[in-house]
């Protein structure tokens, strides 16, 4: 659970992601379309840590199991946490400190 608070508070915007994930890349792509540049780790690409990693993201609470989504080191959610929030119209003012060309 450290690395992931570490990762999590060390980038602004944070994907866990896998890269077979089709709703992982969904999210990616909404939070490059809204201007925002997140940070992807792409935890099957880390045999050595990747499994504790998601171990990790569903004891803090990520309600799916991939995406898990963290925006100025909080934990947002998986896809519905972050796509009700973009319905909603709250995910842009939380990504906005982190849209260049929109601040």
């Amino acid at each position: 659970m450290e690395k992931v608070v570490k990762l999590a508070s060390e980038n602004g915007i944070l994907i866990f992601s896998k890269s077979t994930c089709c709703l992982c890349y969904a999210v990616q792509m909404l939070f490059k379309e809204l201007g925002a540049n997140p940070s992807i780790y792409e935890i099957d690409h880390d045999p050595a840590e990747g499994k504790d990693i998601e171990k990790a993201l569903m004891r803090m609470g990520c309600s799916g199991p991939l995406p898990a989504v963290f925006v100025s080191g909080k934990l947002v959610g998986s896809t519905n946490e972050v796509m009700s929030l973009h319905l909603s119209g709250s995910l842009i003012p939380l990504l906005k400190p982190y849209q260049p060309n929109m601040s």
